[in-house]
């Protein structure tokens, strides 16, 4: 299990629930591209769980959460 130190990423004050849904948003998309290059292609299934790949992006910083301001501080 993935159990990543997550201060990092929320000391911009970005909120949890903006956190959460982009992790969403983003292993949603990992899995529909992985599903569209199986189908036309033959890739075999993924190694990681696409939750567990969006999180480290978002770690990284190769995917950015943009927040409205109007909750950033909330």
């Amino acid at each position: 299990m993935l159990n990543p130190d997550l201060r990092g990423v929320l000391k911009d004050h970005l909120s949890r629930y903006s956190l959460v849904i982009a992790a969403a948003r983003r292993a949603r998309e990992i899995t529909d591209e992985h599903e569209h290059r199986d189908k036309t292609r033959g890739d075999p299934a993924l190694e990681e769980k696409p939750l567990s790949v969006a999180i480290e992006e978002i770690l990284k910083g190769e995917f950015v959460i943009a927040e409205p301001e109007e909750i950033r501080h909330l």
